[in-house]
Parts: C-alpha cells; structure tokens; sequence
C-alpha cells in the first residue's frame, strides 16, 4: 500500500454530524480522501454543515433520519446505498446528554440517552453491517467515551450508555469480523466545543479538567481526526474490537 491512510473512493456515514464533534469528524475523513454523507435528525439542520465542506472543496451528501427509528434507519440506510453508493465506512457518533443527579433521573430521561447513545448504534450498525457483510469488507467506528471506563456525578445515564458502547462494539467484532468487518471504538476525552461551551468557561470545573488530564488542557476536534482516519483506513485492517481512548491521557492514571 503505497498509503494506507488513504480513503479515496471509500464511502463514509457519519451520524449527528451537523456540528461539534461530528462535522469535525466528517471534516477529518474527507481530508482523507472520502466521500462524505452527514447525517443530523431533520434536515434543515444539515445546511451550514453542508455549505461548509463544498466551500472546503468536498461534495458531501446528507441524509436525515431518527436514529432511535428503527424503521427510518432502515429507509435512510436504504437510500443512501440506492442514492449515493456502497457504504465502506459507518461513524456512529451521535448521541444526547442529561445531567441530573442519580436520584432525580426521571425514567423518560434515562429511557432517551440509552435509547440515542447505546441502542442507536446498534440499530444503524446492524442496518449497515447487513449490507457490508455481502461485500465482505467495512469499518464501523463507535463513539465511545471517557465515561466509557470512568465515572463521575450527574450523568449515570450516559455512562452507563458510554459503557454499553464498549461492549458492544467488542461484540460486533466477535460476530463481524469474519466477513470483513472491522469494528472499533473512539473515546474521546474532555473536548471544546460550542455544546460543552458552558463546561470549559466554567473556571473551577476546566481547571479539574486540565489539572485530571497529564497532557494539561482540553481536546480539541483536530486531536480526534487522526484517530478517526487510522480507525477507518486499511492501516487499521487487523485491529479490531478495541476502544482507542483519545483523552490525554486521562484514563491512564489516578
């Protein structure tokens, strides 16, 4: 392979990528040479993120559809096969947050971010894995989390959720890998964004965040683009069933 970072001609879904983290992985897999198909719940909020890669120089589609539907995830998947082409890569990535004492979680709340962040990517991984596996070739990437391994007060939800990822993208690898399939998971740790901007203007809880991490700071979008392109590129062929935690370091020491 003259570069197997390389994803020229490969086809990529990445949902909830609209903005924040998403577009920016969208953003990192088509500066790698893939075509892009970003995904958000309604259509509308699809438009900057589209004008946004054509003024880069990319020609991304879009798709719109519920991810906790099992019925409009198997249409969109549909239609992006029949539309765009051959899916060879699948970023799950979206996902929801409530942040609630564990006491005061109301059973609709705990019902939604299981249902977003853990359900959903299998729903969307099994409708696309169905169709790689004919083909005997795929990379499915989930988003996993710091709250994959850790936890702290006020999100039980979505660590538990975050937690669930890790499991099942290691039983995806167990039941997919023997058609070509391979299925990792990216963790990311503290990252800026505009949706955690109340976070890292937050003085006190930023400062326990660049005190935990030994890289000393937030992440940044651009510190998960790599990982992404490694994860969904043949570089990454005999890797398989791993969670690679993008954090600074933080899950490594105490």
């Amino acid at each position: 392979m003259s570069d197997p970072f390389d994803l020229t001609g490969k086809t990529a879904l990445i949902t909830g990528s609209s903005r924040g983290i998403g577009l920016a992985l969208a953003w990192g897999l088509a500066e790698a040479g893939a075509r892009i198909v970003l995904h958000a719940r309604e259509g509308g909020h699809l438009d900057d993120a589209l004008e946004e890669l054509r003024a880069g120089g990319h020609d991304p589609q879009a798709v719109a559809f519920d991810v906790t539907d099992r019925d409009a995830v198997a249409d969109g998947v549909g239609r992006i096969e029949e539309q765009v082409g051959p899916l060879d890569i699948l970023v799950n990535n979206a996902g929801i947050q409530r942040r609630t004492p564990f006491l005061d979680i109301a059973p609709e709340d705990w019902d939604d971010v299981l249902a977003t962040d853990l359900t959903a990517p299998f729903v969307v991984g099994q409708a696309v894995a169905r169709r790689m596996a004919p083909r005997r070739r795929g990379k499915i990437v989930n988003i996993a989390s710091v709250q994959s391994t850790l936890a702290r007060p006020g999100i039980a939800a979505y660590t538990t959720a975050k937690g669930g990822i890790a499991m099942l993208t290691r039983a995806m690898c167990a039941e997919l890998a023997g058609n070509g399939i391979q299925v990792n998971a990216l963790a990311p740790g503290y990252i800026a964004t505009e949706l955690t901007r109340a976070l890292w203007e937050d003085p006190e809880f930023s400062a326990w965040v660049t005190g935990r991490t030994p890289a000393g700071r937030w992440g940044s979008t651009v510190d998960l683009t790599g990982a992404l392109v490694f994860l969904c590129s043949a570089a990454s062929d005999f890797v398989d069933g791993q969670v690679l935690y993008v954090d600074g370091g933080m899950t490594a020491v105490v």
